[in-house]
């Protein structure tokens, strides 16, 4: 068997342990003689790996107690829906930050429902930077304050945690974690609302956690479907229907993972920054290599670069799929290259990604 360096965006590289753990128990899940993807989601056995799972997550990320963690499907983009569904029933206006495809999308799904009201954009400049704090403007109604932490297509990160308002206003954060979540410590109390779908740093894709503060689950709107509705997912441990049980088992392995074998987001986060700032050295020292993304706001989840010569483009991509080096291309809303740097890709993937694009370059520079 031979395990390619992964770079996908996502669904993303999973750490080889946890399939090989997963693997020895795919077909009888410690002595029950059957598959947790066959048992039922009401069982003891099953109920066991959820609150297992969850009790992993709160350590990982030391939520506090007055937090629901809710495991849903839907992925991020229900998500988009939600929010505003779960956050408006007290009335105001959504607030958003516009810092590329994600949030933009979020944003839209916003004016659908109830409008928004932008607070913060760098379209203007091409996102390649995120609003400072000085530049956010918060409407006088708002209900919240959403952005997104990690731009996954374009590169761009959130250096700081924006401010919502005095000490007699307070005006609830709401973050998209998805491509961001687990990478590196988080103080969640900053937080409202902290969602992220799977596919990247939790697991497969199919699940999606929503972090929420308990004050907020009583904030939806009269209208809000049973099964986009936060407070019933709380209600019912997450099972108000059937989940997507294998992919709650998987991400619990995942929570383990990240606990016994790397020793927790502090280590987690150590690695990540070791992978990234290779890989950005790389592509700075290079004529032929570029990121357009302002450094103090660079991804250490999601690399894009162009080359010098964009006819050269598939060229690089067949030759690196040839090196065992996959999915690089960039989403297609931008062209170039992506590497996904997210944690279950190792220093020595980074590594052989680096030694690939330097002999790419003294062959075809």
């Amino acid at each position: 068997m031979t395990r390619l360096h992964n770079f996908c965006a996502g669904p993303a590289a999973m750490p080889s342990a946890v399939l090989e753990r997963a693997r020895e128990e795919l077909l009888d899940y410690r002595g029950q003689g059957a598959s947790v993807m066959e048992m039922s989601h009401r069982s003891p056995t099953f109920e066991a790996i959820a609150a297992q799972a969850e009790q992993d997550l709160r350590d990982l990320l030391a939520i506090p107690d007055n937090y629901r963690v809710l495991f849903m499907q839907g992925g991020a983009t229900m998500q988009f829906a939600c929010v505003p569904l779960n956050l408006l029933g007290q009335g105001g206006t959504p607030n958003y930050l516009d810092t590329g495809i994600w949030s933009a999308k979020a944003i839209k799904e916003a004016e659908h429902l109830a409008g928004a009201h932008v607070a913060g954009s760098t379209q203007g400049n091409g996102y390649i930077h995120v609003p400072r704090q000085d530049e956010i403007s918060l409407s006088g109604d708002a209900a919240y304050l959403h952005y997104c932490h990690n731009e996954t297509i374009g590169g761009l990160a959130f250096d700081y945690v924006p401010a919502t308002g005095g000490a007699d206003v307070e005006v609830p954060l709401v973050c998209d974690m998805s491509s961001s979540i687990l990478s590196a410590p988080l103080d969640v109390s900053r937080y409202g609302v902290i969602y992220a779908g799977a596919q990247k740093n939790i697991g497969p894709a199919g699940i999606t956690v929503v972090i929420v503060r308990d004050d907020l689950l009583e904030r939806a709107l009269p209208q809000t479907p049973s099964l986009l509705g936060w407070k019933v997912y709380a209600d019912n441990d997450s099972m108000i229907n059937t989940p997507p049980t294998y992919a709650w088992y998987l991400a619990g392995l995942v929570f383990q993972w990240l606990k016994h074998d790397i020793g927790g987001l502090v280590e987690m986060e150590t690695i990540n920054r070791r992978k990234c700032e290779a890989l950005y050295t790389a592509i700075d020292t290079s004529d032929f290599y570029a990121n357009p993304i302002d450094p103090v706001n660079r991804s250490i989840m999601n690399v894009p670069f162009t080359l010098a010569d964009e006819s050269l483009n598939s060229v690089f991509l067949s030759e690196a799929e040839a090196e065992g080096l996959l999915n690089l291309k960039g989403h297609r809303s931008v062209g170039g290259m992506r590497a996904s740097l997210y944690n279950a890709v190792s220093e020595a993937d980074v590594q052989a990604l680096i030694t690939f694009m330097q002999d790419f370059e003294r062959r075809r520079g």
